[in-house]
């Protein structure tokens, strides 16, 4: 469900996709409002899950994770238990980043990253092929990231 905004809250929102470790008054500054109604917009952003959390943003190559894979999965049984069941298994597995329900002639697109090929054919041999109802996978290795989440700033 969408969250009415306005064009401040909006202002609010790209600035810290932008810098999530400004300061209030910066904050404020940036968007054209005093300090306490900033605050009180950023707390009701919180508060509603238009602003879910703040972390910071590491470069995997630096951690030793820069082999990225997308996994296409199909499923043996797409019922709404079986689909549950995936759900909930997939998200205990550490080096998928992403995975998305997709419409498409496969049901799920994995993100996944791992040190190397080597481990990732042990994630996805071990981990990935062992989830519930998983009938076939499909790999595909980037080569090279052009563009990530969160390392897009925002338009204005």
């Amino acid at each position: 469900m969408a969250v009415e905004m306005d064009e401040f809250d909006r202002r609010i929102v790209a600035a810290l996709v932008d810098d999530g470790r400004m300061t209030v008054t910066d904050l404020a500054t940036q968007v054209g409002l005093s300090k306490t109604p900033c605050q009180v917009r950023l707390k009701r952003l919180q508060e509603t899950g238009v602003i879910r959390g703040f972390r910071a943003m590491v470069d995997p190559a630096k951690l030793g994770m820069d082999h990225v894979a997308f996994t296409e999965v199909k499923l043996s049984d797409t019922r709404e238990t079986a689909l549950q069941a995936f759900n909930a298994a997939v998200r205990r597995i550490p080096e998928v980043e992403e995975c998305h329900m997709l419409a498409s002639n496969f049901d799920y697109l994995l993100k996944v990253r791992t040190a190397d090929i080597r481990r990732y054919r042990v994630v996805l041999g071990e981990k990935i092929s062992a989830l519930p109802h998983v009938a076939s996978t499909s790999t595909f290795v980037a080569m090279e990231t052009v563009l990530e989440a969160g390392s897009r700033r925002t338009r204005r």
